[in-house]
């Protein structure tokens, strides 16, 4: 499935980044992140040097060599390259393989690893239309999550080399992730594989239906205030606020009428879509939102 030697499984994604990162440097170590990758947003932030982000979720490749540092006993020495597939602050948003492979020769050029945080790598090879493997083998090591878009309780896995997964294996341990009881967990991820991917298309669809209709339902005078992204969508739809509609406004009306989705920032509102959001689920989600358009369009000036 990635091409690797071996593989780990893992309470969460977050303890297989973080288990990736252990293997892969030591004390004084430094790794080079997107400042709005995961792995330093939502993970309490590591020793790294971050780079900004586009909206496609990539960093630019000079940007990456500009931030490896030389070997100096006054800084940290540069180990790793961690790069997030699907992007999540992006929209999810797939990094295109050829920008992979861009990095992949940059860091072998440096002598540095590659970590691809792939909490939902099924998605973006569906959307770019390759295997798993083909992205996997631009990095050293990966890490996908089971309870995402594949719909397993809890669970990540973590691939790599067999000697790095040994080195991962015994931190594992050290963080409490030896689990006697892991064998029940890894049943149900195993069967979420076997729906993979015609639950990952099936999410995709819901999505760009989504988008499209959320666009559609909302009127011209309107659309430089809520409007949502169609760009490479993958299973997540962000609506942009602007113009005197905030993000928890549309955040509390939805959820009043049952639909839950997530202020993700100060101007935007995520919705995912997994195995338990189904078609119908996304035309009730379009007829709330259309409430919502109908309570605001007589007070929002534009």
């Amino acid at each position: 499935m990635f091409g690797k030697e071996a593989g780990i499984f893992v309470a969460s994604g977050t303890m297989g980044n973080l288990l990736a990162i252990m293997a892969h440097c030591q004390r004084g170590d430094e790794i080079i992140v997107g400042r709005h990758n995961h792995i330093h947003r939502w993970e309490q932030g590591v020793s790294a040097t971050t780079i900004d982000v586009n909206g496609e979720g990539t960093m630019k490749i000079e940007d990456i060599e500009e931030s490896i540092r030389v070997r100096d006993n006054h800084m940290p020495n540069t180990r790793l390259i961690c790069l997030e597939n699907t992007h999540n602050y992006a929209g999810g948003r797939a990094l295109p393989l050829e920008y992979l492979k861009s990095v992949r020769e940059l860091a072998s050029r440096h002598g540095l690893s590659v970590h691809i945080d792939g909490a939902r790598i099924y998605n973006a090879a569906i959307t770019l239309g390759v295997n798993i493997s083909d992205i996997a083998q631009q990095a050293d090591s990966v890490m996908m999550c089971f309870s995402k878009g594949l719909g397993a309780p809890v669970g990540s896995i973590l691939v790599g080399s067999k000697t790095f997964v040994e080195k991962a294996r015994r931190s594992r341990k050290a963080l409490g992730g030896g689990w006697r009881q892991a064998g029940i967990l890894a049943a149900a991820a195993r069967v979420a594989l076997d729906n993979a991917e015609s639950t990952i298309r099936r999410d995709h669809a819901n999505a760009q239906k989504l988008a499209a209709g959320i666009n559609v339902a909302t009127p011209d005078h309107l659309k430089n205030a809520i409007t949502a992204q169609e760009a490479g969508i993958t299973n997540m739809v962000l609506l942009k606020c602007s113009n005197g509609i905030s993000p928890a406004q549309v955040q509390k009306f939805l959820e009043s009428r049952g639909v839950l989705v997530m202020v993700f920032d100060a101007t935007r509102v995520r919705i995912v879509l997994n195995w338990g959001v189904s078609e119908k689920d996304v035309e009730k989600v379009l007829k709330v939102y259309s409430d919502f358009i109908a309570s605001i369009s007589n007070h929002i000036a534009v």
